[in-house]
């Protein structure tokens, strides 16, 4: 067979193809250029001479000596292509153009220039138009990103039963379209399940609005939520601006720290509530609303209604649904799936592996935790470091948890209850050593730093294959 041969025709083919393609671009009324990678004119269509009046002399010239405006340039510098740009040339006239980068297997081999020419008001138009909807595409997309749930159900983690009987009862109230109170103390997952509940249901498309109560400034808080119009005070924005209450329409505005919220607020909140409408700050008009309200607190709010801090009316309208999240201290065996997520996520964003010894992770599953699973995320990331390139030992926990830690020995029926707890840390231990070396057992007691012996007679207790 005469490859040299096949070679020879492919390439009069292909050369007769581009000759064919240049001649059709002749007879278009539109200016087509083409150049190559360092800026060097390829081919100018006829359109393309008669419009500048040049000649195909012109082609071997840089793209700048006939046109010094133009930014085909950089578009081969950049690789991104500008579409329905309006351009003054150096000539006066105006014209809207495209520049395209000619891209292969990611590398820039040179781009094309189009130019609309003749009557461009309505050409001009559409262009407006065009970018108006790119924009209004961008804000959507930006918007998307913005206002939609970071978590689902199945990434709230926990094997206890307390955690499991959460779980269900968010899938219960995401059936539902009623209001939510979410209690619980700080760092137990409040938001998490806040999440979970939008994404269940079936708003999971509309928006998901967050607002923290504790952190905008009483003084900003109306028009935080419900917008406000142009004029209305010193300051506000040409044409307004829509508050959490009307970018929530169709979705779920999730109130974090309701308990924060004054007092005079409630009152407007309650209203909405009821009345599924608002006005802006400065506004005239009502604006109606289709928003699930999800409110989380720390605080107890029966306490604050006696105290005259919290309104009654306003508690029952968000009471309709509860979902109480027990602390981490209440849920203990919820802590080694928790640190082993934890190191996964620490491995992820800093390239950091660690692992915990049986012994550490018992010591982590007897401390209080009062600043819950934050703060586990916080004690799992300082032990790893301290760790760094080893098991990490109770030593390697912060020191002022190694102090609050106290094992009563003494106690058996603590000691019976925790002998099965430290005997499933200890087989998850093994089993995940056993998946980081590949199924290779002896590199994995090498991995835990125990015998090869020893391992295997831990395979066989816990039933290990």
């Amino acid at each position: 067979m005469n490859c040299d041969g096949n070679t020879k025709t492919s390439d009069a083919l292909e050369a007769t193809f581009v000759g064919n393609v240049f001649k059709i671009f002749d007879h278009m009324p539109i200016g087509i250029n083409f150049v190559d990678e360092t800026g060097r004119i390829v081919r100018l269509n006829k359109a393309m001479l008669d419009y500048f009046g040049l000649t195909h002399e012109a082609e071997g010239k840089h793209i700048s000596e006939i046109e010094p405006t133009s930014r085909l340039p950089v578009v081969l510098k950049t690789g991104k292509a500008e579409t329905a740009h309006r351009h003054t040339f150096a000539n006066g006239r105006e014209a809207i153009v495209h520049r395209i980068p000619v891209i292969d297997n990611g590398k820039i081999l040179g781009a094309l220039g189009i130019i609309l020419f003749g009557d461009l008001q309505e050409v001009y138009i559409l262009a407006e138009k065009n970018k108006l909807l790119r924009d209004k595409l961008a804000d959507y997309e930006q918007d998307k990103r913005i206002y939609k749930t970071k978590y689902h159900l199945a990434d709230i983690i926990g094997v206890s039963p307390e955690s499991k009987a959460c779980k269900e009862q968010a899938q219960r109230i995401a059936r539902s379209n009623s209001n939510v109170l979410i209690l619980g103390e700080s760092g137990v997952g409040k938001e998490l399940f806040a999440h979970a509940i939008h994404d269940e249901s079936a708003r999971r498309t509309g928006p998901f609005i967050r607002v923290n109560c504790a952190a905008i400034p009483e003084t900003l808080l109306e028009s935080e939520l419900f917008g406000y119009e142009e004029g209305a005070f010193t300051g506000a924005k040409k044409g307004g601006q829509p508050g959490k209450f009307e970018l929530a329409d169709g979705g779920t505005l999730f109130l974090d720290e309701v308990g924060d919220m004054p007092y005079i607020m409630q009152a407007k909140i309650l209203r909405v509530l009821q009345e599924r409408e608002f006005e802006r700050l400065g506004g005239k008009t009502s604006v109606r609303i289709n928003v699930r309200v999800i409110a989380a607190t720390n605080a107890d709010l029966e306490k604050l209604i006696e105290s005259g801090a919290f309104r009654s009316d306003l508690f029952y309208r968000l009471n309709v649904l509860s979902l109480k999240i027990p602390p981490l201290r209440d849920r203990r065996d919820d802590i080694p799936k928790l640190v082993y997520h934890f190191l996964g996520v620490i491995y992820q964003e800093n390239g950091l592996y660690a692992t915990f010894s049986p012994e550490c992770m018992t010591a982590l599953t007897h401390y209080e935790w009062p600043g819950n699973i934050r703060e586990l995320r916080n004690v799992v990331e300082k032990t790893a470091l301290e760790a760094e390139g080893r098991v990490a030992q109770p030593v390697d926990i912060p020191q002022y948890i190694r102090r609050s830690i106290k094992i009563r020995k003494s106690r058996t029926h603590e000691e019976e209850g925790l002998v099965p707890l430290l005997q499933r840390i200890e087989a998850e231990e093994i089993r995940r050593a056993i998946e980081l070396c590949g199924g290779n057992k002896i590199r994995a007691a090498e991995y835990l730093q125990i015998p090869k012996v020893r391992l295997y007679r831990k395979l066989k207790k816990f039933g290990i294959e």
